[in-house]
């Protein structure tokens, strides 16, 4: 693993390669936060956009959505896959924030979690993007460019969430996410990374080690990098 200090400097180099990183779904509110991230599961953010779009001006609040039918609610998020279970989670969270919450999405991250298809990145997703609150969420992109620099060395996401809470400053966490999101889609693909033309590839364990990931480089060679 990278020491502190690279891991400083490597963030360093994120900060300024991506300074406009935001988030790709689109929203207007906390609530459609959540219903955008539920619908991103196994989807890509331009499908949900592009079904949102079409779903929040008919129904964007916790009672609209709660006076929907499933059969209603299909046309909207049908292209996103997944949408029957979909479907049917967005709709109980609407009846649940409306009769535990007041019709407010609550900003806990562990409450998050107990909604219906709310697992504990779109709770991060949800916190730190609609309140503000300093949290990562670890997706497919973040998982994978954060393990193959050396940001982390994990083999779940819980655990990578988890060393990336100590790598990275606290205050950074939610701008942090969207840099290592942008660095995937951007540069670390998941099957050709553009290493060439990366600007970390001077500390990136996965460029030193010959396009390996550092659990594939024999033990004693691991070992010498696992300084931070």
């Amino acid at each position: 693993m990278l020491t502190q200090a690279q891991k400083t400097e490597a963030l360093a180099i994120l900060k300024r390669t991506y300074p406009n990183a935001k988030p790709a779904l689109h929203f207007s509110s906390p609530f459609e936060l959540l219903v955008a991230t539920i619908l991103s599961a196994q989807s890509t953010d331009v499908m949900v956009n592009k079904c949102t779009s079409e779903l929040f001006p008919v129904a964007n609040t916790p009672a609209q959505i709660a006076a929907m039918t499933e059969e209603e609610l299909t046309p909207y998020i049908k292209r996103c896959g997944f949408y029957r279970l979909k479907g049917a989670h967005i709709i109980e969270t609407a009846h649940i924030l409306l009769t535990q919450y007041g019709g407010q999405v609550p900003a806990d991250i562990d409450v998050l979690q107990t909604l219906p298809g709310v697992g504990r990145k779109t709770a991060n997703v949800v916190a730190s993007n609609a309140f503000g609150i300093p949290a990562i969420a670890v997706d497919t992109h973040v998982f994978r460019v954060s393990n193959r620099i050396g940001l982390a060395h994990a083999n779940n996401v819980e655990k990578t969430e988890q060393q990336l809470q100590k790598a990275i400053p606290r205050e950074d966490w939610g701008s942090a996410h969207h840099w290592l999101i942008y660095h995937g889609r951007q540069i670390c693909d998941a099957r050709k990374p553009k290493c060439e033309i990366c600007p970390l590839s001077g500390l990136c364990e996965y460029y030193h080690n010959g396009g390996k990931p550092a659990a594939a480089v024999p033990r004693k060679k691991a070992q010498t990098n696992k300084k931070g």
